[in-house]
């Protein structure tokens, strides 16, 4: 659990940060972000992999039809994820991508709950009717359907569901799972320069480098989340979360300047509160655990 904590936070103070860098290619469009990411992904993945030696596990997977069927799913799931997030990012959304990770901890515990029989104590309920509360009164307050809050919800919600059933070691998994939308990053480069719209590949030599580090950039904090998933509740995980959007949220308002009313701040403070009941909640159940054991 201490491991799985540990790996959680480290890879939600990464995803924090991450639109500090995906507006360094504000001139280049979404999905053809979205395919270098996929591309380099793939490329660095592959390398840890073969430094690994772990192209057994590999041929394992490719010899399993289940097992191809769930890696494609939460693949494609990963993918659409980072699509609306790049494209967010870009159009000056970063409040409404934080939101949308606000929201993804409460579907988590649903998710939990129905899939993963999970069972939350009276004080983890509490702290999850708290959160509720506070992202109604910031989507309230937000003055229209926030779509990409939802979408990107449910995409990386579902995403951390499939990655918890699979349960595959983490880099191998993501390697299967870049690899099953690489022949559409790769189309998607051959469309470009048929058409003549490829934008990245006239980008400075220093953007261009820096865009060939998105695979680093993609992998590390997947790689850091596939292993706390492995290792704890995925309620629990979901409200670690918790720390990336906040990040976010902070940088929407002090470095892009974005909008903020006083009630988005308001559920803000809610959120952190819903945050430490939970904590204080399932302290107390691991110590109650202890004792009866």
């Amino acid at each position: 659990m201490n491991n799985g904590l540990v790996n959680a936070i480290i890879a939600y103070i990464m995803w924090g940060v991450l639109p500090l860098y995906w507006k360094l290619f504000n001139d280049v469009p979404a999905g053809e972000i979205l395919s270098h990411r996929v591309v380099w992904s793939f490329v660095f993945m592959g390398i840890l992999v073969a430094v690994q030696r772990r192209w057994g596990d590999m041929k394992r997977i490719a010899a399993s039809r289940s097992l191809l069927l769930s890696l494609t799913a939460s693949g494609l799931l990963i993918a659409a994820n980072w699509l609306i997030f790049i494209w967010a990012v870009n159009n000056d959304h970063v409040v409404e991508t934080s939101l949308g990770y606000y929201l993804n901890p409460l579907l988590n515990v649903l998710l939990a709950v129905v899939f993963l029989r999970e069972k939350p104590s009276r004080g983890q309920w509490l702290a999850i009717a708290i959160a509720g509360a506070a992202v109604l009164i910031i989507a309230i307050d937000y003055g229209r359907f926030p779509w990409i809050s939802i979408s990107l919800a449910a995409t990386f919600g579902l995403y951390g569901l499939a990655k918890k059933k699979i349960g595959q070691d983490a880099s191998v998994g993501l390697l299967s799972e870049t690899a099953v939308v690489l022949p559409v990053a790769l189309g998607y480069w051959i469309y470009l320069a048929a058409v003549g719209k490829t934008t990245a590949w006239t980008l400075p030599v220093s953007t261009f480098i820096e865009l060939l580090l998105s695979g680093v950039v993609t992998a590390l904090p997947l790689l850091f989340f596939a292993r706390a998933a492995a290792r704890m509740s995925l309620s629990t995980l979901g409200f670690v979360q918790y720390i990336g959007p906040t990040i976010m949220l902070l940088l929407s308002i002090f470095v892009f300047k974005e909008s903020v009313s006083p009630v988005l701040l308001i559920g803000f403070a809610l959120i952190w509160t819903a945050l430490v009941v939970y904590a204080a909640a399932s302290v107390r159940g691991t110590k109650l655990a202890a004792k009866a054991s």
